[in-house]
This record gives structure tokens, C-alpha cells and sequence, in this order.
């Protein structure tokens, strides 16, 4: 996609694709809350009719590129004019996308949860609970956050690990649940290679964390994809095509869900040229996932 065709692309129809939908609107303009930052009162218009947008929160606007690129900074991903123009060109629909998974949870987060602080890892609970899982809590913390959340119905609190996503949502475990409260979506990290080659993609965070653990590093060399739910597996897309890689790792659950996503992305990467897929449950095939894997080698059972 190049800029001219880009500029042809509804920037309401974007917004709308990333979740936001006009809180007002009339034949020329339309009102919206802030994909940039959260508040009560929406402050961000676009002008319909010439397609450009104006933030009064953060007295920034423009077209939609510059639209993208903003959205893509304060989601700290690159965000260069191409990095853009790929945005673009995979939320509007115009490229292949990774086929959706139908999974039983595939409904948005619990509306009734809110989260009350975020804050490092420090409550014993949560420190034991990684321990039973396998996982050493200095590699789970520039990961993992320590997540209050309430129930506004019950008016009950709980503490959880949380990660964060790519939107700002929190995806929840402990030794008693696992849900989410905000966005629910997929979680990208960053490796240590500026442009790397390759991608690992993990159904959830306990998976990642027990190769980090194994491995006893902070991160891994190639990007990281966290799932969180195979459910988010098409909002993976724009993170991975025309991207670059070489190699995608997957590290998908030994059941029938996990199959049907391993195939789906599969032929999601037969669509990028020179992009060699190689899906790792061979090596943990006599469990379900890599956590168990990663447990059964430390001789750790959840119900020791």
C-alpha cells in the first residue's frame, strides 16, 4: 500500500477496527474517545468528509497516516511512514489475515472487574504460586505485574499476575482464576534484537515464562507474541505480516484448539513470502503445554 492509496482508507472505518466507535456524530464530523489514552469526555474529532482527524486532549492531528503513526508510538511499536502504511493496509482488511479460532472463551472480559492498582510482584501468594508453576519470579517481573482488581457487582477485591496487552487490557491469573479485565487481546514483546528475524508465539504467559526460565534469561533474542487466549489469534495479524520475519516458532497447547490455531496460522505464513514456520509441540508432546513440560522436567506437580 503506498500513501495515496492509504489516504483513501476511512479513518472512522480504522477506528471502529481497532475498537473505537464514534460517541457522537453527524454528516461531517464525529466525536470519539481517545484511542491515545483513556478519559471521560471524548476529545478526539474526525472530520468525516476530509478524512483527518484532530486530538484537542494532546493538540496533535492530521491525516490518517499520521493517525497511525501516533497510535503506533504510544503502543510502543515502530512507527515509521512504512510501519504506518502496513498498519493501515492489515486493519483495513486489505492483505490475508490469520483465520479466527472459535474457542469457549471467546466473549470479551468480565465488565463487571476494574482494576483498583498495578504494581511489581510482591505478595507471597503470587511469588508461591510461580514457584509451583516452575517459574522463577526474577524473570516473571519485567513480565508480569501485581493486578488488583474488583468486582463492582460483589464489591469482592482479589489480587492476580496480570500481563499487559497491546490495548491496555490485563490478561489475569492466580492460583484461583483466570480472566481479564479490560481489552482483551493479544500481548507483544519486544526482543533484544532491534530488527530481528524471527517470532515466537506462545499461547499464554506461563508458557513464555518457563523457555525464559529454562533459558535463565530476561527475554528472548526474537519478538514475542502472548496470545493470552486463542481467541485474539487473528489480532496477531498486523504484528506479523510484511513485517520481515524469517521464522515463527509456535508454541500452541497439544489439544484440538491448539491444532485447529496451529493450522490456521499456518496458512496465514504460506501468504508471506520466504516466512519458514516451525511449531515446537514436538518438543513437548507428551504434555499439553510447555508449562506442564517445563513442570514435569522440575518434577513439579499443582497438586503438591
Amino acid at each position: 500500500m503506498n500513501i495515496e492509496n492509504a489516504k483513501t482508507v476511512a479513518l472512522s472505518d480504522i477506528l471502529s477496527k481497532i475498537g473505537f466507535e464514534p460517541s457522537k456524530q453527524n454528516d461531517t464530523e464525529a466525536w470519539y474517545y481517545s484511542p491515545f489514552r483513556k478519559e471521560k469526555t471524548p476529545s478526539f474529532k474526525v472530520n468525516l468528509k476530509k478524512n483527518i482527524w484532530h486530538d484537542f486532549g494532546e493538540g496533535v492531528g492530521g491525516d490518517i497516516i499520521n493517525f497511525a503513526c501516533v497510535y503506533l508510538e504510544k503502543s510502543n511499536e515502530n512507527c515509521t511512514v512504512s510501519d504506518a502504511l502496513r498498519f493501515i493496509e492489515n486493519i483495513s482488511g486489505n492483505a490475508p489475515r490469520i483465520a479466527p479460532v472459535k474457542t469457549g472463551d471467546d466473549g470479551p472480559c468480565d465488565e463487571k472487574l476494574s482494576i483498583i492498582s498495578v504494581k511489581k510482584i510482591a505478595h507471597p501468594a503470587l511469588i508461591a504460586y510461580l514457584d509451583k508453576r516452575g517459574i522463577q519470579v526474577e524473570f516473571a517481573k519485567p513480565v508480569l505485574d501485581e493486578v488488583r482488581v474488583k468486582n463492582n457487582k460483589t464489591r469482592n477485591s482479589m489480587f492476580a499476575l496480570g500481563i499487559k496487552n497491546v490495548d491496555g487490557g490485563y490478561d489475569l491469573r492466580n492460583p484461583f482464576f483466570k480472566g481479564c479485565v479490560g481489552p482483551k487481546t493479544i500481548s507483544f514483546l519486544r526482543g533484544t534484537i532491534a530488527k530481528p528475524n524471527g517470532l515466537h508465539i506462545f499461547e499464554g504467559f506461563m508458557d513464555y515464562l518457563s523457555i525464559i526460565t529454562d533459558i535463565k534469561k530476561d527475554k528472548l533474542e526474537d519478538d514475542t507474541i502472548i496470545l493470552n487466549s486463542l481467541s485474539c489469534i487473528e489480532h496477531a495479524t498486523p504484528y506479523i505480516k510484511g513485517y520481515g520475519y524469517k521464522t515463527v516458532w509456535t508454541y500452541l497447547d497439544n489439544d484440538k484448539a491448539g491444532e485447529k490455531a496451529l493450522k490456521s496460522l499456518d496458512e496465514f505464513f504460506k501468504t508471506e513470502e520466504g516466512l519458514v514456520h516451525r511449531p515446537m509441540n514436538e518438543s513437548y508432546r507428551e504434555d499439553k503445554d510447555v508449562n506442564a513440560w517445563h513442570m514435569r522436567n522440575l518434577g513439579l506437580t499443582l497438586e503438591a
